[in-house]
């Protein structure tokens, strides 16, 4: 079968089976395949196709139906990380820490909004030239960022950040991301219930090393987790709660955000709570909660240094109530016990930059304890000083 006749089959058969199914959004994955190969079946009479080409195009039009279209090559290559889309015709991805433009296309603009609408639709999500950007999610937990125009001037842009296989702490001491010594003093520190706060620039896999932090609380425990977009995989522990903000309707009403979320699982009876992370007023209420017995809570946010997160999080809760410095700073020593930072180097690898104990204010500022710190000339995670407050290692009997 050439190339003309393919996309002429593949055109046909598609419009037959939307006949059929209507959009196919609310068709289970079993009708839609049957669908497909009914079409085939009649559309295909005669052509003498092979079993080869009848699969491929059976792939092609379930994926541009129930799949991401052209997309789903990339999201089923397990090199591929970050798929970057600047208009329908424009596609750049990141594969195994290299940027590079990928040949395929979108045959249209309007496949291009189809798809979009498909993505938000699946988690009651709405983007619009009314409401142009909108963060989302696909089903395997990857991320998704949209921007309509006219704010994207180019055409509908996306960004997709692949969900990464569940990568546990005794694979990253494999990766060199952090040391076996290291990572056995935060398995004591998650174990005891001290409060952990994960910093970290773009790509530098904050949220995969809450992930992995995760492995190390009691099973025992009563969990709630508060996410934007709900990414995190916790296995083991039975007694669960996952939550996920909203966005508004579209009378603009409805939106609930994480600091409504964060105050909603304080009633739920959490032993620890999970905030994916903080970006603005939320970071007082996460506070709160670290402040007020939940101990053990973790948390994620974006800076390039410890001191920088530091400086960020007093920004962000003076979003939420205009404190004086010192009552904030009071507010963040008091409940933030761990700082662990991490970093994407220049050869694309992620690495533990730092572990310190937040001890106090000394002078009204924020006083930390290194305890291990990144050799650059060495290349290793070290060990630079012993943990102060061992109080709840002492209760936990550790």
């Amino acid at each position: 079968m050439d190339a003309n006749t393919e996309e002429r089959l593949f055109g046909e058969i598609r419009e037959q089976v939307m006949a059929d199914l209507g959009s196919g959004a609310f068709t289970s994955d079993n009708e839609a395949a049957e669908a497909i190969d009914r079409a085939i079946k009649d559309r295909a009479y005669g052509l003498r196709l092979t079993l080869t080409e009848r699969l491929r195009l059976k792939k092609r039009i379930f994926d541009s139906m129930k799949k991401l279209d052209v997309l789903q090559e990339l999201l089923e290559d397990r090199h591929v990380t970050e798929i970057m889309i600047n208009s329908h015709e424009e596609i750049f991805m990141e594969r195994d820490g290299r940027m590079e433009r990928w040949a395929g296309s979108f045959e249209s603009r309007e496949k291009l909004e189809d798809m979009i609408q498909q993505i938000v639709s699946r988690i009651n999500r709405r983007v619009n030239t009314s409401v142009p950007i909108a963060d989302a999610r696909l089903p395997d937990g990857s991320r998704v960022h949209i921007v309509l125009p006219p704010v994207a001037l180019k055409g509908p842009t996306i960004t997709i950040r692949k969900f990464p296989e569940v990568i546990e702490m005794d694979k990253m001491i494999r990766y060199g991301t952090v040391t076996h010594e290291a990572a056995a003093f935060l398995k004591k520190l998650v174990a005891a219930g001290y409060n952990i706060f994960i910093s970290g620039g773009t790509g530098s896999g904050k949220s995969t090393f809450l992930n992995a932090l995760t492995q190390y609380i009691p099973p025992d425990e009563r969990i709630i987790t508060i996410e934007d977009s709900a990414e995190l995989k916790i296995r083991h522990i039975p007694n669960l709660v996952s939550l996920e903000t909203r966005d508004a309707n579209f009378e603009g009403e409805g939106e609930i955000g994480m600091a409504m979320l964060i105050r909603a699982a304080l009633r739920m009876r959490p032993d620890r709570i999970i905030v994916g992370e903080v970006r603005g007023a939320e970071a007082l209420d996460m506070l709160t909660a670290m402040n007020t017995g939940h101990d053990g809570s973790l948390s994620t946010g974006h800076a390039n240094s410890t001191e920088d997160m530091l400086t960020r999080l007093e920004s962000m809760v003076l979003m939420a109530a205009e404190l004086p410095l010192k009552a904030i700073r009071d507010q963040i020593s008091a409940g933030i016990d761990i700082m662990v930072h991490l970093s994407r180097m220049p050869d694309k690898s992620r690495k533990v930059m730092e572990i310190s104990e937040v001890e106090g204010l000394a002078d009204e500022r924020i006083r930390l304890n290194k305890i291990f710190e990144y050799d650059h000339r060495e290349k290793s995670l070290k060990r630079k000083g012993e943990l102060k407050n061992r109080e709840k290692l002492t209760r936990a009997g550790k």
